[in-house]
């Protein structure tokens, strides 16, 4: 026979109170920073890939452009200067029949893209009517990286010695090579996201 104590008056102390408290906020404190955790790890993850697409698109613009470079619509060559952080040459990249002088730029850690439409009678490039746009932003190239890159009529060829060194004959470059590092967040990102491409241009060939 079992007998019950209805006298036992004993409860939950506040030692037990206090212990209990302790376990629950270790138990919230693991949850908030596990969430907190996770939403820092997608954010990074969507802003690397929107800085991927970002150069991708950048690259893609950028080599259908100079594909097609030929003389302005005043009979400048194609290309005005190649430098290892801006490229200057002339291109149509609207409906109309002119040709506009296009140039990409470093300035800061953001690439950027210029540019002038001829206007007048007789035509003129006035470059203080030039639209700049920027196209990338977080670059991290380095002075081992360059963004542009220059190869003469050898590129590809057993006698090929690799890319032209600067200064740069402009009469020389027959193919452009483009290099970006994209570092969206140096503090988080793992690496920089590195994207190239190369660009023979078409009107320049010699054979």
């Amino acid at each position: 026979m079992i007998f019950l104590n209805i006298n036992d008056r004993r409860g939950i102390t506040l030692m037990e109170i206090m212990v209990a408290i302790g376990i629950f906020l270790l138990m919230i404190t693991g949850v908030v920073a596990l969430f907190s955790y996770s939403l820092k790890s997608n954010k990074i993850i969507w802003e690397q890939l929107k800085t991927q697409n970002e150069g991708r698109k950048v690259i893609q613009d950028f080599v259908n452009e100079l594909r097609e470079a030929n003389y302005s619509s005043i009979g400048s060559y194609p290309i005005e200067q190649a430098g290892s952080s801006q490229i200057i040459f002339y291109t149509n990249i609207d409906s109309d029949t002119y040709r506009e002088r296009i140039r990409y730029f470093l300035d800061d850690d953001t690439l950027k893209k210029g540019v002038t439409k001829p206007t007048s009678t007789p035509l003129v490039y006035n470059t203080s009517y030039e639209v700049v746009t920027d196209i990338v932003h977080d670059l991290a190239n380095t002075s081992t990286t360059p963004i542009f890159s220059y190869y003469n009529q050898d590129y590809g060829s057993t006698s090929s010695t690799g890319a032209l060194t600067q200064p740069v004959s402009i009469m020389q470059v027959r193919t452009v090579g483009i290099s970006l590092e994209m570092e969206e967040d140096p503090t988080a990102s793992p690496v920089p996201f590195h994207i190239e491409s190369k660009v023979e241009i078409r009107n320049l060939k010699s054979n």
